[in-house]
């Protein structure tokens, strides 16, 4: 079972940045695809980015393409989601989750196996 721990989540104005991270308790973080996700008030969790097991592809959703970047660390199990020109809009929990049997990115919830508790990124205007 892999534990994956999100941080990095605040409170900020329009236009600045944030960086989240997601900590993967096992070394096998490595061979899984991750995804970022996120839910606001009253609405459905949807995808926002992803990065392949090895790094070497990244999908974006086009309300945030130009704007967020995806990466990560195989050597520290760990995924981060850089959001930079924040907006108010992308006011929600933002959620990392791992994609255990297969190596690509995928925006549907359903193909991922493993989930974060969230964090909250709050952006004022």
């Amino acid at each position: 079972q892999v534990q994956l721990v999100e941080s990095g989540g605040g409170l900020v104005q329009a236009g600045g940045s944030l960086r989240l991270s997601c900590a993967a308790s096992e070394r096998t973080f490595s061979n899984y695809a991750m995804g970022w996700f996120r839910q606001a008030p009253g609405k459905g969790r949807e995808f926002v980015g992803g990065i392949s097991w090895n790094g070497d592809n990244t999908y974006y959703a086009d309300s945030v393409k130009g704007r967020f970047t995806v990466s990560r660390d195989n050597a520290k199990n760990t995924v981060y989601l850089q959001m930079n020109s924040l907006k108010p809009e992308d006011t929600a929990v933002y959620y990392c989750a791992a994609r255990a049997r297969w190596r690509n990115v995928s925006p549907r919830l359903i193909d991922y196996d493993y989930w974060g508790q969230g964090t909250q990124v709050t952006v004022s205007s």
